[in-house]
């Protein structure tokens, strides 16, 4: 029974972190995963070597004791038990798929006791049974207009050889991660599927800006609406509004219209749409209304 040497097999030194050894597996897992390697059984074999690397050096328990192991593994070998074992067989992975080296330490029932290392103790013990393992779970990036995010959208997400269709609710967030139940990568022995997760980003819009469920734009009112009042029609999400102005709405002002901003996500209802006023002049000024203008100028000092 040979050494496994999970830090090679992973491509990755003894004194990478957990979170490098689990970018590693990623990596090699999507390169070797059966499903991008059909029919071929090298690269069927090489998913269950990095798949069992994993297993080990994934958890930080079985890792502290692999690490325990390499340091005694000689020692081990010297004293008569680095042959086979009774029972096992000589082939190479056992009927869980992983290697009997890691049924013999790592394998449920029976599994070594690394305590005894230095003394080897009790090795005696059957071959643990089939293990389990829930698939990884797979990201991917989505890219959706403001005005895709305020209706909803469907779009097909490539993950592996599988096209998916995914729908996303109305008022989703820039940023916000979207959980798809196991559509990542497959399980081994049985174990259930990863899950997608799609992170999302918004497009600045030309038009809207948004704060949380709020809409916020500009709108241009005229000089006469803002002075005597009158109705502006607003283009919002939903269509064209006929919005009321007050008489002497100053310039900057802010309007707000319940349940025009953007659906809350996931719930009932919307947010607001706040309209900012931007006062706009004529091109050009009557000789009476200059008259008047300069009358109410004057009146005013």
């Amino acid at each position: 029974m040979d050494y496994k040497d999970y830090y090679k097999i992973l491509g990755v030194g003894r004194s990478a972190s957990q979170d490098e050894i689990k970018k590693a597996f990623r990596k090699l897992a999507v390169k070797y995963h059966p499903d991008k390697n059909p029919g071929n059984k090298a690269a069927e074999e090489k998913f269950k070597e990095i798949t069992e690397a994993y297993e080990v050096l994934g958890k930080e328990d079985s890792r502290r004791k692999y690490d325990e192991l390499g340091a005694n593994w000689k020692q081990y070998e010297n004293a008569g038990f680095g042959g086979g074992f009774q029972g096992f067989g000589d082939q190479d992975f056992g009927a869980s798929g992983f290697s009997d080296f890691f049924e013999r330490f790592f394998g449920g029932h029976g599994g070594f006791d690394f305590s005894d290392i230095g003394g080897f103790g009790n090795f005696g013990g059957r071959r643990g049974r089939s293990r389990a393992m829930r698939g990884q779970d797979v990201t991917a990036s989505l890219n959706l207009t403001l005005r895709e995010a305020y209706s909803g959208s469907q779009r097909l997400i490539n993950v592996g050889s599988q096209t998916i269709k995914v729908s996303i609710k109305p008022g989703v967030s820039d940023g916000q991660t979207l959980r798809v139940k196991g559509k990542g990568a497959p399980g081994v022995n049985g174990g259930e599927n990863g899950d997608l997760l799609m992170k999302i980003f918004i497009a600045k819009d030309a038009e809207y800006q948004r704060s949380d469920d709020d809409l916020i734009k500009n709108i241009n009112v005229d000089v006469y609406t803002a002075i005597l009042g009158g109705k502006v029609a607003v283009e919002t999400m939903k269509g064209i509004v006929n919005v009321p102005i007050k008489p002497q709405t100053q310039n900057n002002s802010v309007l707000r219209l319940k349940g025009l901003g953007m659906p809350h996500y996931g719930k009932e209802g919307e947010g607001v749409l706040l309209l900012k006023v931007q006062l706009s002049l004529p091109e050009k000024f009557s000789e009476k209304e200059l008259e008047l203008i300069r009358k109410a100028s004057q009146e005013t000092k």
